[in-house]
């Protein structure tokens, strides 16, 4: 479990470096894009590595009513992660689309996941990105939204992640359990 917590950890401190301490990522220059995606990848590998290896107690599992909802609402995170909310004419006016389609896939999972590994990893995951968007709103309070697109850029961005979600389930099914049932 503590790789697990140590990879989570890492995650966190990688992305709020730049909230967190603005002028020491400043200092950091270009190198720090390398440095902090250097950490990202670490970070991820710690979280599988840990979450493979985590044992903890286990209060609920897959369901076939849960695994239908946690697929829409991966139909959801993966639109919300997609440029369709700042180009289409639904969500434009969203100022966190991509952190907020992470914070869905960190419920979804939890859905269908309910052991104490799942809660350290999705739980964790879906807090950083709820304190994320709070040190943004923060940091910069004055925000303008991008001009209204149209419904057909909407439409073709929920088709795409329609056809991703069939692509990563096709892949996360090699990988772990098969996300379709």
């Amino acid at each position: 479990m503590l790789i697990l917590i140590l990879g989570v950890a890492l995650w966190w401190a990688a992305h709020l470096f730049k909230r967190v301490a603005p002028d020491a990522r400043a200092t950091m220059g270009n190198k720090g894009k390398g440095a902090v995606a250097l950490a990202l990848v670490v970070s991820i590998v710690l979280m599988t590595l840990g979450y493979r290896a985590a044992e903890g107690a286990f209060f609920w599992g897959r369901h076939p009513a849960t695994v239908g909802i946690n697929n829409l609402m991966m139909i959801a995170a993966l639109y919300f992660f997609s440029p369709g909310p700042k180009k289409g004419a639904l969500f434009y006016k969203m100022r966190h689309p991509m952190l907020i389609g992470f914070l869905i896939w960190a419920l979804a999972h939890l859905l269908v996941n309910g052991d104490v590994e799942s809660f350290v990893l999705f739980g964790g995951l879906g807090i950083w990105a709820v304190v994320e968007m709070l040190l943004i709103n923060r940091a910069e309070p004055a925000w303008t939204p991008p001009a209204k697109g149209s419904i057909k850029k909407d439409v073709i961005f929920l088709v795409a992640s329609l056809v991703l979600l069939v692509v990563i389930g096709f892949i996360h099914g090699l990988v772990g359990p098969m996300p379709f049932g």
